[in-house]
């Protein structure tokens, strides 16, 4: 489980977040809504360990019995899903999808993985493509996808839906649901959209300026 313990980001404006707790259990998401500058992309930020150095945090965050607060980003093994894909735009699919596995496997091994995945997620046959040769849904797909081969502890979804039209939204919120509850971690997801929390969120928190 993803635990918070008295969560508290301050900007140079002023607090941010006051004192927020709460645990996110294994398959479960946690939903944080509120209007744009309540905090919300800055508590993914504190717990990614990706804070900006212009906002301050403190209070613990424990990754099942492992306090991972004081831990560097690439330490503390979590996915971050964000609006746009960030997919490496000169490598090809398959080869994104290889950067995220463990590299000592065999590589053959590896690209058995990536195509096996790619049949999964409904893009059979496209490993040899470039990200930019795939619609908007394809890479919204492949950018989780890269994200969850990494094989993460728990999950962090920043507006991941915002950039996709309403039926691809429909698509990718029950795909998304369905890899966290398949990959059985905990999740935390920032939206406006208050479609996205009924299709996820085990528990939704309104963030508002006085949070």
């Amino acid at each position: 489980m993803l635990t918070l313990q008295s969560i508290f980001i301050e900007s140079p404006n002023g607090v941010l977040i006051n004192t927020l707790s709460e645990t996110v259990n294994q398959g479960e998401c946690l939903v944080l809504m509120g209007p744009s500058g309540v905090g919300k992309s800055s508590l993914l930020g504190y717990v990614s360990g990706t804070l900006p150095r212009a906002l301050t945090g403190r209070g613990e965050i424990w990754l099942q019995t492992r306090r991972i607060d004081n831990l560097p980003a690439e330490q503390r093994h979590l996915g971050l899903l964000q609006q746009s894909p960030l997919l490496f735009p000169h490598m090809t699919v398959e080869e994104n999808l290889l950067f995220a596995l463990d590299q000592k496997a065999l590589k053959t091994e590896r690209r058995q993985i990536v195509n096996e995945k790619l049949n999964e997620i409904g893009l059979p046959g496209y490993g040899s493509r470039l990200p930019q040769e795939l619609s908007g849904g394809q890479q919204a797909r492949l950018a989780l996808l890269r994200t969850l081969l990494s094989n993460p502890r728990a999950l962090l979804l920043d507006e991941p839906f915002s950039k996709l039209d309403q039926t691809l939204r429909q698509e990718m919120r029950a795909l998304v649901g369905q890899c966290i509850k398949e990959a059985n971690i905990p999740a935390i997801l920032v939206t406006h959209d208050k479609d996205d929390a009924q299709a996820l969120g085990n528990m939704t928190i309104e963030l508002t300026s006085d949070s």
